[in-house]
């Protein structure tokens, strides 16, 4: 039965919900939105799908393409849909920004102006076009992602990002409190599918001209628009 964001105690629900494991917060999520997708683009995410597929097997499943993907991302995103027999609605940037933003900065703006311009167009704006058809989200975000920027990722919140007043959105983070050793454990222990990129030193993947391998003992957002400042290191994608 879905909700709305007016019935639902955001709290009272996270104060809850942080207590129990991703299993329970994933089967909550579900049984409170019919009209609920999983955001699917790295480890955490296929981590998401097979606990969520393995309670329904027509989970909804997204993902993003920027159009400046590695190869290998394109390989893993279609490797996880024949893995698990599920559709991926793959969501693209419209033609006529990207297009516009090319012609008047070239291709790789960002290096000299920031990363948010070409992230807006690229992956915000697709993403809140996916977004505005559903009631609920549920993303891999972790707490330790980025001590920066995620450190006070809540289980469950009203999407303060992408909410409008004609439409309210709940996002899902029901990997909040797991590490990144929490992740690979269970993609080691089930043998869940990943990113190839991770066997060279990739821990945080976006797009390839924005993405490098970290060094030991690099937190893996420092290979995520690595010319910038730490506190920088977000897409737009997860602003509060």
């Amino acid at each position: 039965m879905t909700q709305t964001t007016t019935k639902l105690d955001f709290p009272t629900l996270d104060a809850d919900l942080s207590q129990q494991s991703p299993q329970e917060i994933i089967k909550r999520a579900l049984s409170l939105f019919d009209n609920i997708s999983i955001s699917f683009s790295g480890a955490e995410d296929v981590v998401l799908i097979d606990m969520a597929y393995k309670m329904n097997p027509n989970v909804k499943v997204f993902s993003l393409d920027t159009g400046r993907l590695h190869p290998e991302t394109y390989q893993f995103i279609d490797r996880v849909r024949k893995h698990y027999g599920i559709a991926i609605d793959v969501v693209y940037p419209e033609a006529a920004p990207v297009e516009a933003l090319v012609k008047a900065k070239g291709l790789f703006s960002f290096y000299e102006d920031g990363h948010q311009e070409c992230c807006g167009v690229r992956k915000v704006a697709p993403l809140r076009r996916k977004l505005a058809t559903l009631d609920a989200w549920i993303t891999g975000q972790r707490k330790d992602q980025s001590p920066s920027t995620r450190a006070t990722v809540p289980v469950i919140q009203a999407d303060g990002a992408f909410s409008t007043p004609e439409h309210s959105l709940v996002k899902f983070n029901p990997l909040a409190n797991w590490s990144s050793a929490d992740v690979w454990n269970y993609i080691r222990a089930l043998e869940v599918p990943y990113n190839s990129l991770h066997e060279r030193g990739f821990i945080s993947i976006g797009c390839e001209p924005c993405t490098k391998p970290t060094l030991p003992q690099q937190h893996e957002r420092e290979g995520r628009w690595w010319w910038e400042e730490a506190t920088q290191k977000e897409c737009g994608l997860h602003a509060k």
